[in-house]
């Protein structure tokens, strides 16, 4: 039996224990940002990675997946002192099935399923805006790790685990933002613990959606729990190209009877007036189109024959207006920057990389 003079310390040593692995905390952290960036530049095989950086205090890489259809993985690194683990989502690896994925760039509704190959079928939900739409090519990749990821979560919370970090660069930070958003769902589903913190750092991640999706995201993690970080020189934050038609406003604008309101007018002014919109408006339209039809029907059709067998085209939705997503955290290029690392017009990824992001990291201000 406990003696009763020893059940102070006792107590205060479990609240002392509690306390220290309740670490997980909104709001932006210089040096968890510097943690994630150095892990994705051990996803050994992305071509960009040109050197690796020495690993955090206690981190441990406790599982590396399969290597899944158009060649992505994720890694789970544990820390077991401070109790969290982070997820942290391979980016493009250079080969034909990785850019495949880039360039299958068509939208498809944020909830709905997809027929991945024969035998797997992925019914998803990545917001509640009927409107809300997101990048094919990174649903695919999401939707094949799926399974695996929500299972190492499981695994984790059995070991007491609450506090996850997702994480990924470039086309990893596409997924991770996908699959933050499922990740929500599945919680509001009842089909995950609701007592799991996430917290996301995405890096140089290009846009993943609609505008509706951003909404959708950014309301979800609002109060610190996601962000996007760009080095404001690098290109890939800037992918893909976002078309904006009428038909992307919200319901209620001034184009939704735009032929009503030009027949109120007077002749000289209705003609010259219905002339411009009409020229203004058909052009963002076939623009639209012509995204849809080859980096949506094409690709798909170059994916299905040999890269993904079973694997059948979706309904597309109806837009190509992408958008960036996440709380914001902008890294500001420096004449000590531009000194290290030039532009160099035979490497388009000179700012992309790990390294330029961690130059930039470590030297931020105001964090």
């Amino acid at each position: 039996m406990t003696s009763p003079l020893r059940l102070p310390i006792l107590v205060a040593f479990i609240l002392i224990s509690i306390t220290h692995q309740a670490q997980l905390k909104p709001g932006f952290d210089k040096a968890e940002l510097l943690t994630m960036l150095t892990l994705s530049s051990y996803q050994l095989d992305t071509p960009w990675v040109d050197m690796k950086y020495e690993l955090p205090e206690n981190l441990q890489l406790i599982y590396r997946s399969p290597v899944v259809a158009l060649d992505n993985r994720f890694d789970v690194w544990h820390n077991p002192s401070d109790a969290y683990v982070i997820i942290n989502t391979r980016g493009t690896t250079g080969t034909r099935p990785s850019w495949l994925e880039n360039f299958h760039a068509a939208m498809v509704p944020a909830t709905g399923s997809i027929q991945l190959s024969d035998s797997v079928n992925f019914d998803y939900s990545l917001a509640d805006n009927p409107r809300a739409a997101v990048h094919v090519g990174w649903l695919i990749a999401m939707g094949t790790m799926a399974p695996d990821v929500v299972s190492q979560i499981k695994s984790s919370y059995k070991n007491g685990i609450k506090d996850i970090y997702l994480t990924g660069h470039s086309q990893g930070g596409g997924i991770t933002f996908l699959l933050t958003a499922y990740l929500y769902q599945l919680q509001k589903a009842g089909l995950l613990p609701k007592d799991i913190r996430f917290k996301t750092y995405c890096t140089a991640g290009p846009k993943p959606g609609n505008l509706y999706f951003s909404y959708d995201y950014e309301y979800a993690t609002r109060g610190g729990w996601a962000y996007n970080v760009t080095n404001s020189i690098d290109w890939v934050p800037e992918v893909p190209f976002s078309i904006q038609t009428v038909d992307d406003f919200n319901k209620l604008n001034p184009f939704t009877d735009v032929d009503q309101a030009f027949k109120k007018m007077k002749f000289p002014i209705r003609f010259v007036l219905k002339r411009v919109y009409n020229n203004l408006s058909k052009h963002p339209e076939k623009a639209k189109n012509n995204f849809q039809k080859y980096l949506g029907d094409k690709a798909a059709e170059i994916i299905i024959k040999q890269d993904l067998p079973g694997y059948e085209q979706p309904k597309y939705y109806n837009s190509n207006h992408y958008m960036r997503c996440g709380n914001q955290i902008i890294l500001m290029p420096t004449d000590e920057y531009y000194q290290s690392h030039p532009d160099d017009p035979k490497n388009v990824f000179s700012h992309h990389m790990p390294a330029p992001y961690l130059f930039l990291a470590k030297r931020m201000e105001g964090y």
